[in-house]
């Protein structure tokens, strides 16, 4: 074993090296052009980058080291799945790297990974063609390159955990190639293993792709590959098996929290065109990677001259051609055709970065091209460049007729480009079959050729994610990490109960995952949706398909019922109960006085589908009693600048008189003794708010909020004493403000107290630890506990140790029946369907190695006789 290896490095290693190497140095060359290096002023994934992944990442971190459990994270809105978070975001191979780094280098850690990931993509083309194709070891280099490079794996690589399935997606095709050819299982069966347990999504769309990869290999040879079908399928099925201990629960949490298909409602997708495939087959062209984008299919030239060849090569059997012709028009097909296009992703339409699955058209355009190289010979060169010439005539074509306006994203340069590296392949290809030049140093220079077109439409699709998402100054993530880090341990130092906090001026939405504190606010694809759902209804921003949900938008009666202990702020929250505890660097620590613990005590009345409709009415419930806390009156305007005010019924419109320029209104408001107001700023149609931004000043405090985010209420403080404050607002970044006319909401902050102290005397001080929640209680009568936690179907609970049934309350949070008498209580969360899952685990990876065993043994009795 050990001589095999050595002789491996030998004769291989460097070509394999150069495989890893390769793509690495080209994508780090383009981030460094981008400002982007380690330790550099730019993130690759920081702050409010596309899609939070560095606080995900930090809260892996936290749980290598102990300080969060594998199954749940309490650091998520309110409380998450973090087993089934993970099986999206996490799992992927090189997650683990993040053990050695500190959370406040994530974004350094990030980098590293992601030129790993590309670096393992190439890799892992290099193993498969080096095994199923003979060609020159610098050509079979220069495809590794090329697929590593493609548009998709570029345009999408803030989409870090996507990643891991462009590296797997050859081995299992490698997989597919020994079982078939060689009765060999290992290969498949791993890589198919991995590939589910990284990132199930990317998983089901490589699936169905290798099995119709397979069988369009089974029909070039029925008669010799139809002893392959039952080791196909039995490999397939206990690889699916074994990463049932990942999926099972994921696919479970999926379903039960509200996650639902997209129903079909057209043939044809929209917003695709004909010139398509065409237009991003050229070099460097971006168009978006957000909505109405076209496929990222680029791959390079070469291989698309060459899988032209492959189609018009007269020794490549005509069934070969069928076959595999048949997965390009399925690929192709499913771009335009909406049922086919939802298929791929789910059944569930993606929200933005479409098309994901486009990948496998640039994956099968290079194995075919090297398909094709394979068999070309000096007197099929006149194919090749017949195809060469289709491909200028094609680009030209689609220059001059496809529509400007739908096209706007490439111009002549990109035609130009891609023309001349045509023409460059072609020469390159005529002087060696017809001069005979020395083959390696020929296929060297065109290995240096495929890395210079790789780095170009590399560089390009970095500025497109530059200009789509924006690669974010470090110092969003890194300047207040030690500050709000400090107070952060200060609060968990000082508070021995369970609480949460929220930060007025977050680094990012998911923060609470990286400092380990339990928040409300949070970004993901993997949520509650029942919860959130909720909570939206209670007050906190949360629409749509709850892909998101915030913390702004609220009042005081939340932050008591939640348990929102602190406030970190940079300025003072003018909140009524809310006292400064500590400061560190530019944050300071509120502390709130009304917050009430995880658990309350409450009657069966909950239950009732109508006894709780809001906030106010689930804190009059939970009293008790019946308060009017709230009432509501008008800002009156004093001055404007560059504003025209119209009223259209119940809305008034704010536009520019200046083009450009910001709105500014000042109002006055009257407030009454022991009153928190706020602003009332509402939309109808969020769609017209996306650059919305709202600066708004009062008592000499000034804080800028994303309109579409808060929506509503914006805070005006606390007020002791009768009052009237002057309230300045300016709008900017939207030339016409369409809102609800503007009032002002007040709260009795008497009536407040009051009623909270009348529900703090029924808390129950919940201990958690882990996934692990237990209380004890000393109770008269029967009573329901009604906790803050989030409703999941893998909480378990137990009364003195006996398994009791848990009802929802309103399907967002967990509650429990508890008959009179003292008792001890207790919460176990285990992702429902994990224990099953292990147990197929451990049953499929045993069954595959006695299948393989007999499969062993049979072989030999076959040879012996």
């Amino acid at each position: 074993m050990i001589e095999k290896s050595r002789r491996f490095l030998k004769e291989k290693g460097l070509f394999l090296f150069l495989s890893i190497g390769l793509p690495i140095l080209i994508l780090g060359i383009a981030y460094y052009r981008m400002g982007i290096y380690l330790g550099s002023q730019r993130s690759i994934m920081a702050s409010d980058a596309f899609p939070q992944l560095s606080n995900f990442y930090a809260s892996y971190h936290n749980m290598l080291h102990g300080q969060q459990d594998i199954f749940y994270t309490w650091f998520g809105s309110l409380g998450l799945n973090y087993w089934s978070l993970s099986a999206y975001y996490l799992n992927g191979i090189f997650t683990p790297f993040v053990y050695f780094f500190d959370n406040i280098s994530m974004p350094d850690t990030l980098y590293l990974l992601t030129l790993l990931k590309f670096g393992a993509i190439g890799g892992a083309f290099w193993v498969l063609l080096q095994q199923v194709v003979r060609l020159n070891k610098w050509l079979i280099v220069g495809l590794s390159i090329s697929y590593a490079l493609m548009g998709f794996t570029v345009a999408y690589s803030p989409m870090m955990m996507w990643l891991d399935g462009m590296m797997y997606l050859p081995l299992v095709i490698l997989g597919i190639h020994r079982l078939m050819d060689q009765q060999k299982l290992w290969t498949l069966f791993l890589s198919y293993l991995f590939l589910f347990l990284s990132n199930f999504y990317i998983a089901f769309i490589i699936g169905v792709f290798s099995f119709l990869y397979y069988f369009a290999r089974f029909f070039t040879n029925p008669k010799k590959y139809k002893q392959s079908l039952a080791a196909y399928f039995m490999t397939s099925f206990l690889a699916g098996g074994a990463s049932m201990i990942t999926i099972l629960p994921t696919l479970l949490d999926l379903r039960n929290n509200g996650e639902s298909l997209t129903p079909i409602t057209q043939l044809l997708t929209p917003n695709t065109g004909a010139w398509d495939f065409i237009v991003k087959s050229m070099i460097g062209v971006y168009d978006t990677a957000k909505f109405e984008s076209a496929p990222f299919i680029y791959v390079g030239i070469f291989p698309l001259l060459l899988v032209l060849f492959y189609f018009l090569n007269k020794k490549i059997p005509l069934r070969n051609k069928v076959a595999y012709g048949t997965l390009f028009f399925i690929l192709i097909a499913s771009v335009y055709i909406q049922p086919l296009n939802l298929f791929w992703h789910g059944l569930h339409a993606p929200n933005m970065l479409l098309f994901r699955f486009s990948f496998l058209y640039s994956f099968l355009v290079i194995l075919l091209a090297a398909f094709g190289l394979e068999t070309l010979e000096k007197k099929e060169l006149d194919v090749v460049v017949n195809g060469g010439i289709s491909l200028i005539v094609l680009f030209l074509a689609a220059f001059l007729l496809a529509n400007k306006k739908k096209y706007d994203y490439f111009s002549g340069s990109n035609v130009i480009v891609t023309i001349s590296f045509i023409l460059v392949y072609l020469v390159f290809l005529v002087i060696y079959y017809q001069r005979g030049q020395q083959e390696n140093r020929f296929f060297f220079l065109l290995m240096l050729l495929f890395c210079l077109e790789a780095g170009m439409n590399t560089e390009a699709m970095i500025r497109g994610v530059q200009k789509d998402w924006n690669y974010p100054a470090r110092a969003a993530y890194t300047q207040n990490y030690q500050a709000i880090e400090t107070l952060v341990n200060e609060s968990k130092a000082a508070t021995q109960t369970f609480y949460r906090m929220a930060n007025l001026e977050p680094m990012s939405i998911n923060e609470s995952f990286n400092f380990g504190y339990s928040g409300v606010s949070m970004f993901s694809s993997i949520r509650n949706r029942h919860s959130s759902m909720y909570m939206n209804d209670l007050g906190f921003r949360s629409e749509g398909t709850n892909l998101t949900i915030e913390y702004d938008n609220n009042t005081l009666i939340m932050d008591a019922l939640l348990g929102v202990r602190y406030n970190l702020a940079k300025n003072d929250p003018m909140k009524f109960g809310f006292t400064k505890v500590a400061t560190s660097g530019a944050y300071q620590l509120y502390e709130n006085n009304f917050a009430l613990p995880l658990g309350i005590l409450t009657d069966k009345g909950i239950y009732k589908k109508d006894a709780v409709r809001n906030q106010t009415s689930l804190l009059n419930y939970l009293s008790e009693e019946k308060h009017s806390f709230i009432q509501f009156t008008e800002p009156k305007e004093v001055s404007k600048e560059n504003v025209v005010i119209e009223t259209e019924g119940d809305f008034v419109y704010y536009s520019e008189e200046t083009v450009g320029e910001e709105k500014v209104l000042n109002w006055t408001v009257s407030v009454p003794a022991n009153t928190q107001a706020y602003l009332s700023l509402y939309a109808e149609d969020t769609a017209m708010m996306n650059d919305a931004k709202a600066e708004i000043t009062v008592n000499g405090i000034s804080r800028e909020y994303d309109m579409k985010k808060v929506n509503q209420y914006y805070n005006l403080g606390y007020y002791q004493e009768a009052t009237k404050i002057p309230v300045k607002v300016i709008f900017r970044g939207t030339p016409v403000i369409r809102i609800l006319k503007p009032d002002v909401l007040l709260l009795d902050t008497q009536a407040f107290e009051k009623t909270i102290g009348r529900i703090q005397k029924k808390g129950v001080e919940v201990k958690e630890n882990g996934r692990k929640v237990a209380a004890t209680v000393q109770l008269d009568q029967e009573q329901v506990l009604l906790t803050t936690i989030p409703y999941d179907k893998g909480w378990t609970a137990t009364i003195d140790g006996k398994k009791v049934e848990i009802p929802a309350f309103k399907q967002a949070f967990l509650t429990l029946p508890i008959p009179a008498g003292k008792h001890k209580i207790e919460f176990i969360f285990l992702p429902q369907g994990f224990k099953v899952g292990a147990s197929l685990f451990f049953i499929s990876i045993s069954s595959f190695g006695i299948y393989q065993h007999f499969l062993k043994k049979s072989k030999k009795d076959q040879t012996k006789r």
